[in-house]
């Protein structure tokens, strides 16, 4: 095919067409021919890869094409509004809908703190196994407050190690190990420094340490393990849907916690980053704690049973989605 030739017939319809995508406002004639031509210059950007695939033309028909679906199909809510709609109801019904699941993690990472922290500091062993004499006393009356000098790079440096951990616990949560592993070691590596902070004496150190972010900061880790379990049982148990298409929609949906603990640890690592290792009074630190873990809390019972009893999932709309068949149940 002589491209040239091609273009110089075409070309007419090519240019209408672009003339008609740059209007704001179209008759209702003009519509009907906006769509003729879509299809007719689609047909020949197929012509032309087929027979004649020079780039230039390629890319420009393809412009050409994607420029005319916006304006007949119309574009996405604006950025903000998607925004808004992600914070004030897609995250809290996500969040909602796990939150027995976080509560019976977080009941379990509890008990396993207490066990470890229990038998490091009851069982010699245990305590040799963890460090040496002189280990510990650098650990406990050094490392341990050094570690949370307050800056800016210190929080960002937690807040980015919480976040990808958060992300892994979600992504990889259909395999039903991956959370466990990093809720366990979590819970059995606090428990431990704890039971070694009490047993020379500093509990009353690692407490004024740990409350402040942690409370806000091991809800997120928690959070982030129950939502990879929920997904690891939408796999065993599928309930009515097909299986592929419950663990999309449970994927889908729970993903958005993923994204949402990442504003939920930047509130945290701040916290951590300037407030833990500040010279503040110990109640003004733990105050702050206390009332971000319950601003968390807020959010998500108020919000996410308003979103829910509107029919938010945290899943993506229908439209972006893709549509599926009804089931029963």
């Amino acid at each position: 095919m002589d491209l040239d030739a091609f273009s110089a017939v075409r070309g007419p319809q090519w240019a209408r067409l672009r003339e008609l995508t740059r209007r704001r406002r179209l008759t209702g004639c003009e519509a009907d021919e906006l769509v003729r031509l879509y299809q007719s210059v689609a047909t020949d950007l197929s012509t032309v890869r087929s027979t004649a695939p020079d780039p230039a033309t390629v890319s420009r028909l393809s412009d050409l094409l994607g420029r005319a679906r916006t304006a007949i199909a119309g574009s996405h809510e604006p950025a903000l509004r998607d925004v808004t709609h992600f914070v004030g109801a897609s995250l809290p019904a996500a969040l909602y809908r796990i939150r027995w699941w976080t509560v019976a993690v977080t009941a379990s990472c509890v008990v396993l703190a207490l066990i470890a922290g229990w038998w490091v500091a009851t069982e010699p062993g245990a305590l040799a196994a963890l460090m040496t004499p002189s280990q510990q006393d650098e650990y406990v009356n050094n490392a341990f407050e050094q570690y949370y000098d307050p800056s800016a790079g210190f929080a960002a440096m937690v807040w980015t190690n919480n976040a990808w951990i958060a992300a892994q616990c979600v992504g990889l949560g259909i395999t039903g190990i991956w959370p466990v592993l990093v809720l366990v070691s979590n819970a059995v590596s606090v428990g431990a420094i704890g039971g070694l902070m009490a047993t020379h004496g500093r509990l009353d150190v690692f407490l004024s340490l740990i409350a402040p972010h942690g409370l806000l900061e091991l809800t997120a880790v928690f959070v982030a393990g129950a939502a990879g379990l929920r997904i690891f049982w939408t796999w065993v148990d599928p309930g009515p849907r097909p299986r592929l298409q419950a663990l999309a929609e449970e994927g889908r949906a729970l993903f958005t916690v993923a994204i949402g603990l990442v504003g939920v640890l930047a509130v945290s690592g701040l916290i951590e980053g300037f407030l833990t290792g500040s010279s503040l009074p110990w109640a003004v630190k733990l105050t702050v704690g206390v009332l971000a873990l319950a601003g968390f809390w807020t959010y998500t019972i108020v919000l996410g049973r308003r979103a829910v009893a509107a029919g938010e999932t945290g899943d993506l709309d229908a439209d972006r989605a893709g549509h599926v068949l009804p089931v029963a149940g």
